[in-house]
């Protein structure tokens, strides 16, 4: 096995990583980026301006959209995101951690969020009759202003749908659902930079996948006394989420009490999403300064038994509703994601202890530089069911393509030629040993790994 220098932290196989000299990690203790990220997240500015009608309540439930209506609006941990950034690596649509490979499969789709995972590829032509499609869908037509390209503004939304009358009858009330659901896509879904206009972006369901996955950040991470694990979503009621003892409340005021319960027709509530038990204040007790430099030493510092490689199971799969466990004859399929101009892979096979698989080897897989490159820029008229009609055919076959492989026993460990492969071809630590810096924090997982043996790192 070849000798790697302290300081030699880049892969010595670049065949999988070919990015990596452009890639943040790469440039991890430069000024340049020391800076947290600071993605765009409207929920709050959503739930503030619309507060749904019990009656479209039905029919948000019948869409499979009121799990994450309930989720509400999450704090999102910052610097955790630009950890997570820094470590995510478009060559393979995963992240790479000390550990191993994970990413955010179908499977965390549909149990943090309830949203149906199967069906047809979501995407079509753009060349669309705006007025007739919203005068059809909606029962009005938006002003020249409130459109951009193919989509529509949040806010005009709001204004035209989210006060039905008092006789509205049932076609009024379907109206005012579809704008409500397009709205809530626009919010939390595909949320653009300024959150007005729907585009992409799922920055909350990355951090729901940390916290119920990962070892750093958590809300009781670090502390047997800390805040103790959220309640079951079942047991989450409209006023649960927002009566934090005083002691963790750090923060509480940027949490938007909503009240959220159906009163229509004695409807009682659906069973929830398990990411609607994270809806709780984000506390910092670990923490307090949002130092990126202690998430990312606690990252570099991270073992296999520091991982929930398999969070779902047991008494907490039982309190799911149905929406959550459909369709998990198709969470190993090695398929394209699309959504209209994207497509992103998804590799479960990359990442099989997650479904408590054995990990071996996995194969090559290209990396499509073409493909990250499409967007819709000055493309409104292109048709993207032909453009990506290949990828589209691939979703298609889905149910062909489902990865298996022998059950799990155990943790891998340093010999396992998995990790002899990972160890060549990853940068898997991100700050230098003996790391040294300003800051009143210091890294101690570079200290850690030149005092201990090569096998335990």
């Amino acid at each position: 096995m070849a000798f790697r220098g302290l300081r030699d932290a880049d892969p010595l196989d670049t065949f999988v990583l070919v990015l990596q000299d452009r890639h943040r990690s790469h440039l991890v203790d430069t000024e340049e980026f020391q800076e947290v990220l600071h993605p765009h997240q409207q929920m709050r500015a959503f739930l503030s301006m619309w507060r749904m009608d019990p009656r479209i309540c039905p029919y948000v439930i019948r869409a499979g959209f009121y799990g994450i209506y309930r989720l509400g609006h999450i704090i999102i941990d910052w610097p955790l995101i630009t950890c997570l950034v820094e470590r995510w690596r478009p060559e393979t649509h995963t992240f790479h951690v000390p550990v191993g490979e994970m990413t955010i499969t179908l499977q965390d789709v549909a149990i943090i969020l309830g949203l149906r995972i199967d069906g047809p590829a979501v995407t079509r032509t753009c060349v669309l009759d705006v007025a007739r499609l919203c005068d059809e869908l909606l029962g009005v037509i938006p002003p020249d202003d409130a459109i951009r390209g193919s989509a529509i503004s949040i806010r005009w939304l709001c204004q035209q749908l989210s006060t039905p009358s008092s006789d509205a009858d049932e076609v009024a009330l379907q109206r005012s659902a579809r704008g409500f659901i397009l709205a809530l896509m626009g919010s939390f879904l595909f949320a653009d930079k300024k959150g007005v206009h729907v585009h992409l972006g799922y920055i909350t369901l990355i951090q729901l996948w940390s916290w119920e996955r990962l070892h750093v950040s958590r809300l009781d991470f670090g502390c047997a006394t800390a805040y103790p694990a959220p309640p079951f979503p079942h047991a989450l009621r409209d006023d649960d989420a927002d009566v934090i003892p005083a002691d963790v409340a750090d923060g509480v005021d940027d949490v938007l009490p909503v009240q959220h319960g159906i009163e229509h027709e004695g409807e009682s509530e659906p069973a929830l999403p398990l990411g609607c038990r994270w809806r709780v204040p984000l506390t910092r007790v670990h923490n307090p300064s949002g130092v990126l430099l202690l998430y990312r030493d606690q990252l570099d510092a991270q073992t296999s038994d520091q991982v929930l490689w398999q969070p779902y199971i047991g008494e907490l799969v039982d309190q799911l509703p149905d929406i959550c466990l459909a369709s998990q004859d198709i969470w190993r399929t090695m398929s394209p994601l699309i959504c209209f101009e994207i497509v992103e892979w998804h590799r479960p096979e990359r990442v099989l202890r997650q479904f408590g698989l054995h990990q071996e080897i996995p194969q090559a897989c290209s990396y499509e530089q073409q493909l990250h490159r499409v967007d819709a820029r000055g493309r409104h008229q292109c048709d993207w069911s032909a453009y990506h009609a290949p990828y589209i055919a691939l979703w298609e076959t889905r149910a062909g393509r489902i990865i298996t492989s022998p059950l799990m026993l155990g943790f891998i460990d340093f010999h396992d030629p998995y990790m002899q492969w990972y160890r060549r071809i990853t940068r898997r630590f991100l700050t230098p040993p003996l790391h040294r810096d300003d800051m009143r924090f210091h890294t101690t997982a570079g200290t850690t790994r030149v005092l201990s043996p090569p096998w335990l790192t």
